[in-house]
């Protein structure tokens, strides 16, 4: 995540990577909570987010009643696995999140097929903004300037 937070930094965009530990993403949510300092009483209102797992696992966590949030990004999230297109679990928790959502994806994702990120964000995510990039598959690394362009306008919004 270094070319994430360096090209956010630069962008004037407070950022940083948060190391999760790699379970159960719903067991992780208290850890990232704890480690994007969200855990306190008066934490303060974020845009929070993360690149695959650690954005499914910051998706439960503005899902859940209260979170101080402001917005959420996510970057190639894990919609199913490969080869397995059932995504309805890992969007279950999507309709709670009340707070902006922008979404960039590869338009090749093995993790996520386009069809069906389209069809889960309309479901369960109709407010939120999907951009895709053809081509690319569960990384954004070809596209992270304009990726980050996005981020970064999405976070001033928020």
């Amino acid at each position: 995540m270094r070319p994430q937070v360096d090209g956010l930094l630069a962008r004037g965009i407070e950022a940083a990577a948060i190391d999760l530990p790699v379970r159960k993403a719903e067991s992780a949510v208290e850890a990232y909570r704890t480690a994007a300092g969200l855990a306190t009483d008066e934490p303060p209102a974020s845009v929070i987010g993360g690149q695959s797992y650690g954005g499914r696992v910051a998706s439960l966590l503005a899902a859940l009643p209260g979170a101080p949030i402001h917005g959420l990004v996510l970057l190639s999230y894990p919609l199913h696995r490969p080869g397995e297109p059932a995504w309805d679990t890992r969007t279950l928790h999507w309709p709670a999140i009340t707070v902006p959502v922008l979404l960039l994806s590869g338009g090749s994702d093995p993790f996520a097929r386009v069809d069906l990120l389209r069809r889960a964000v309309a479901e369960r995510l109709p407010s939120a903004s999907l951009v895709t990039y053809p081509g690319l598959g569960h990384t954004l690394k070809p596209v992270l300037e304009d990726a980050l362009d996005r981020v970064a306008e999405f976070v001033r919004t928020c």
